[in-house]
Order: C-alpha cells, then sequence, then structure tokens
C-alpha cells in the first residue's frame, strides 16, 4: 500500500516561495501540495508498495516532461579496496538491459528529440531525460528495464569496455588535468582513513582493475532498487497517465533488503595538516580546507552564507582585497560542501605570476581574523542571501533542475516540499551565527595544500 505523507504546514519563505497542503487526490495515500509566488508548482507525492519513491510535479507551460531518478547510492557507499563502482554503474547502465540493446538508451531517447546523462557524487546517483510530452511512457520504461533488468544484460565484455572508459577518465580529469590531484590529496589528508569521503567518487586505478564481475553485481543487487530510489516526474504530464504508467512498470520489480548506511564519526582535525604537489602547472595555487557540519545540519547554512560575503562577487572580502586591490591573484573562492555524512569549507586561491601562496594564505588568514572585529553587515549578508535566492530560482526554472532538487529533497530531506524549509535555513541566519561557525570551525586545526609548478618549492605556503 502506498504511505500516507504528512501534512506540511504553511510556511512564507522570503517572499519568495509559500507552500501549503490541499487536500489530496488522485491515488490513495498521496500528498498533494502547491508552491506559489512566484515559483509555482504543486508537488504530489506517494510511494508504491516495493518502496519507490514518487514525485509528480506538473507545469504545462512547455510540452516537455523531465523524468529524474535518483539512487540513493554514491561513492560514500562502497567500502575500501572496493571504490569506483557507484560511478561505474553510472556509465554502465547505459550500455544496454535486457529488453534495449547495446547503446540503444541514448538512441531511444535522442531520436525522440531529448537530452539524457547521469551523474554520480558521494552520495546518490542520478540518471536524467527530458523528452517532448508525447515520450514519458517510453522514458518510464526505460528506467524501468535497466533498474530491473541491466544484470542478465551484464557481461565481462561489457563490463571490461566501461572499466577502461572509466580509467580514461580518470586520467583525463585527474592525473594529466592541472590540478587534478588536489580534491584527491585533501580527501585523503581532512577523512580519516577509512571514512566513506576519503576516497574520490571516480575511484582507484587498482580498485577498478581488482573488480570483479561478482563484485559489481552484488553492489547492483544491493543499491540499485526500487526501495532506494526515488523518481520525479516534472513539466507537462496528465498524472493519472503518469502513475497507471509508473504502477506498470516499477511496481512489480522487488525490493532490495534494507540497506545499513555508513555513519561515520564527527570528523575532527587535531592538528595542521601542511601538503605539497608538484603538478605541470603553470601558477601555484593555494588551497585550505576545514571539516563541517553536514548537509542540513547546525552551521551548515551558515558557512553557506560565509562564502557569499568572503568571494560572492567583486565586492566581496577576499575577492576584492586578493583580487583588485593587492593584485595578487586570479581568482579566489570560498564555499561549504555539504554533503549527507560530513561537510566541508573550502577556500581556493590561484596565485598570479611570481606570487608565493604564503602570502596569499597571510591574507586569508587575516581577513578570517578580521570578520570577528569587523563583522559582516547587514548588506553584506543580503547580498549573500540575494545571490543564493538567485542561484535556487535559476535551477527552478526547467523541468530539469526543478526534478533534480525536488529529488534531492525527497532524498536528503525526506520530503519534495522540503525546499521551504530549505530556504527558510538561510533567512534565519545571522551575523553572529556567522561569527560562531568561524570561531568554531575555520580555526588553526586544518588542511593546507600547496600545488606548486614542478621545482618551484620556494612557492609554497609555509610558516
Amino acid at each position: 500500500m502506498n504511505r500516507t505523507h504528512p501534512v506540511v504546514k504553511l510556511v512564507c519563505l522570503v517572499s519568495m516561495l509559500s507552500v501549503v497542503a490541499i487536500p489530496a487526490i488522485g491515488q490513495t495515500g498521496t500528498t498533494v501540495r502547491s508552491v506559489t509566488d512566484p515559483v509555482q508548482l504543486e508537488l504530489e507525492t506517494y510511494e508504491l508498495s516495493n518502496g519507490l519513491n514518487v514525485v509528480l510535479s506538473r507545469d504545462r507551460s512547455v510540452p516537455v516532461v523531465a523524468v529524474n531518478l535518483w539512487y540513493h547510492v554514491g561513492s560514500g557507499n562502497e567500502e575500501p579496496g572496493r571504490t569506483g563502482f557507484a560511478h561505474l554503474f553510472e556509465h554502465m547502465m547505459f550500455q544496454g538491459s535486457e529488453n534495449v540493446g547495446d547503446d540503444a538508451h541514448f538512441r531511444y531517447v535522442q531520436e525522440a528529440g531529448g537530452t539524457l546523462n547521469g551523474s554520480t557524487n558521494t552520495d546518490r546517483t542520478n540518471y536524467y531525460q527530458a523528452v517532448p510530452s508525447n515520450f514519458l511512457e517510453r522514458v518510464l520504461w526505460l528506467e524501468s528495464d535497466r533498474m530491473s533488468a541491466l544484470l542478465p544484460a551484464l557481461t565481462p565484455e561489457k563490463l571490461d569496455n566501461q572499466r577502461s572508459v572509466v580509467q580514461n577518465e580518470r586520467r583525463q580529469r585527474y592525473e594529466n588535468a592541472p590540478y587534478g590531484l588536489a580534491f584527491e590529496t585533501l580527501s585523503a589528508a581532512l577523512y580519516p582513513e577509512g571514512h566513506p569521503y576519503s576516497w574520490t567518487t571516480i575511484g582507484s586505478m587498482a580498485d577498478l582493475n581488482a573488480a570483479s564481475q561478482e563484485d559489481v553485481q552484488a553492489f547492483f543487487e544491493k543499491h540499485y532498487v526500487p526501495n532506494n530510489a526515488s523518481l520525479a516526474i516534472v513539466g507537462d504530464f496528465e498524472p493519472d497517465q503518469a502513475k497507471a504508467w509508473v504502477e506498470q512498470y516499477f511496481s512489480d520489480i522487488p525490493p532490495g533488503s534494507p540497506i545499513d548506511r555508513p555513519d561515520p564519526a564527527p570528523v575532527q582535525l587535531e592538528t595542521e595538516k601542511r601538503l605539497v604537489l608538484e603538478d605541470r602547472v603553470q601558477l601555484p595555487r593555494l588551497y585550505i580546507a576545514w571539516p563541517t557540519p553536514a548537509l542540513y545540519e547546525p552551521g551548515d547554512a551558515e558557512l553557506d552564507i560565509l562564502g557569499g560575503i568572503l568571494t560572492g562577487g567583486r565586492s566581496s572580502r577576499l575577492y576584492r582585497r586578493l583580487v583588485f586591490e593587492d593584485q595578487l591573484a586570479q581568482f579566489v573562492s570560498a564555499s561549504q560542501s555539504s554533503r549527507q555524512m560530513a561537510g566541508q569549507y573550502g577556500i581556493t586561491v590561484q596565485a598570479r605570476p611570481g606570487v608565493e601562496l604564503s602570502r596569499l594564505e597571510e591574507i586569508v588568514d587575516e581577513e578570517l581574523a578580521r570578520l570577528l572585529v569587523d563583522p559582516p553587515t547587514e548588506r553584506e549578508m543580503q547580498r549573500a542571501l540575494n545571490n543564493l535566492e538567485a542561484s535556487f530560482i535559476q535551477q527552478m526554472e526547467t523541468n530539469l533542475g526543478r526534478a533534480d532538487r525536488l529529488n534531492a529533497y525527497a532524498t536528503y530531506g525526506g520530503d519534495p516540499a522540503f525546499l521551504v524549509d530549505d530556504f527558510e535555513r538561510y533567512r534565519n541566519v545571522t551575523i553572529e551565527g556567522i561569527l560562531d561557525v568561524v570561531r568554531r570551525y575555520l580555526g588553526p586545526e586544518r588542511v593546507v595544500l600547496s600545488v606548486i609548478p614542478e621545482g618551484s618549492t620556494d612557492l609554497q605556503a609555509s610558516r
């Protein structure tokens, strides 16, 4: 039976959004919500008997429908020695299933005039398509077939082929790309050995080579199941017909066993770690990273706002100081990377020719210290909030972007209507809250990584 979802209360959201519960209609156990002003959005969410979460959001402004399927599995669900599997399956899922020929998924969608792709991160894998509305049934059939019938079509030849593709991607994006190994180096230093975020999503060459067909089949059977997935349909469609197709193509797929998710202890660094990575680059680059709260935890929203205060535009503190006034850097960025099991705050500075990273680090530390004696102004706070709001609305303007956002809320927040509570977090951020996260999280216990041209050790950040 479909699970009844709780009714959501009326909430105002910075005069941008509101959500109001209206009487449930259609399928028993559904909850229908309306989001308006100026983002007009109606949500209906329900669950099939096999555990598949379904999110419907109708918008008839253009005759296009987006289908976005999230599996709640990413590299954070892997184990040491068995990394890269989630990203490998991002590729394998396009290689054909029992009733879909090799690479035919692309052909079926593109011949219909649609677009499609997939992506993987530490916490989820998603597959998304946007097609003319009259091809919705085709896309739902394609997604259901690879969920239920991928393994019968998985051959050693396909596995070896996609293993090679992923390894070449690693060479291109990591090993042979300027600064490509920086994030992997930071992750290994910031998180303790064995932590789900201590390796990269793409995995290691050794682990990819060692993966057997039995290994990857077991990983698929555990994670790529309806009770570990959320299906969002957004755009121009008839709700009753869409629900009938979802029932037809997905309801008979058996659920998997309950998944034991990793629950690592909060990360704490005892001391500062300083690392140097010599690379085939022209200019040195400074990376500073701290462990911070996970997604939606207290402090997460404050750190997002802080990123805007420090580097969100030409008048932001670090950008103005490093790029315009002192002209020591080509660019600077600061942001909170919010993930399900842990967060990390990072500041990256690209030096200008001849500039030592020690000088850039010194200025970063000066500006962080200045925040505590010269707190952000209301104008700075509002500017950062406005930028976040603009980014939010821009993503919600497209069916694909909206479907992905709703699936994120359904997966991480437990309810696609969490979008209201999400932005309310930022509305409630105070100046004192900003100062508190600076004191609490951005202290001397951090990772400092200098990426320098080969042989230019004099340019590294050193004290």
